[in-house]
């Protein structure tokens, strides 16, 4: 499947009995490195008595970036969590669910929506934003290239010796390398030397960030992968973009 959407898909909601070798693909608990990471929470469990379907960042205090594909027709609101591991009756902050107007799920374009709460979250400090054209000039001197990415998500784990997809609804950060630029897309690859992970199900619409896992400048959501099983390259929405911006530019104060 070249465009597979990392949102939760009830065929691949099964508990597997062993202990999985990977996370977020080759990743780990991020525990409290990304509090401005949240999972959108949904109103009834699924099968496996897990509750997140994607991921979110908060970037300020009043508004959440995630993916358009995230949402349902007409949805109107989204339930977000900020907990490292979601449980049932952990707080959850509900606000309106507004998708780029542009965006249809016959395009891979524009795949982009905030969640707006009413009230500031509190003690939690929103990601920063890239500026416009980052990823071109990075690209251009050569930096990019040998530049590191934190993804960061409530996704599943990745199937390993012929395992499912196991939900745990715990935010993982992982490391992954550059591969290509285009004019909507970061993509990135994993590289084995340098033993990087990847994003799954359930981790759409989370940060990428520049830099590495201590970085907390979000410059592409998670969208999509070239593969089914979250080994191949994975397809984000670049953030520095005229296209992005305008969006973004509705809700927030753009560097």
């Amino acid at each position: 499947m070249r465009f597979a959407p990392f949102v939760a898909i009830f065929a691949l909601l099964t508990l597997i009995a062993a202990s999985p070798a990977h996370a977020i693909t080759n990743g780990s608990p991020d525990g409290t490195g990304h509090p401005e990471v949240g999972a959108l929470i949904g109103d009834h469990a699924y099968p496996d008595g897990t509750w997140s379907y994607c991921t979110g960042t908060l970037i300020s205090p009043t508004v959440l970036l995630t993916a358009a594909h995230c949402g349902q027709s007409k949805q109107k609101t989204a339930m977000v969590s900020f907990a490292g591991q979601y449980r049932l009756g952990e707080d959850v902050h509900v606000g309106r669910y507004v998708p780029d107007p542009r965006y249809t799920a016959k395009s891979e374009l524009h795949d982009i929506a905030v969640v707006i709460f009413k009230t500031a979250i509190p003690n939690i400090k929103p990601a920063g934003l890239p500026t416009a054209g980052m990823l071109d000039r990075l690209e251009a001197d050569g930096t990019l290239k040998a530049t590191a990415f934190a993804p960061v998500g409530y996704g599943s784990l990745a199937p390993t010796h012929g395992q499912k997809f196991q939900y745990t609804d715990t935010r993982r950060q992982t490391s992954i390398s550059f591969h290509k630029l285009t004019g909507t897309w970061l993509e990135l690859s994993e590289n084995p030397a340098k033993g990087d992970g990847s994003t799954c199900y359930g981790d759409s619409g989370g940060p990428n960030f520049l830099g590495g896992p201590a970085s907390d400048l979000l410059v592409a959501t998670t969208i999509s992968s070239d593969d089914d099983v979250c080994r191949a390259t994975n397809l984000d929405y670049r953030l520095d973009t005229a296209t992005a911006r305008q969006f973004l530019g509705k809700f927030v104060t753009l560097p």
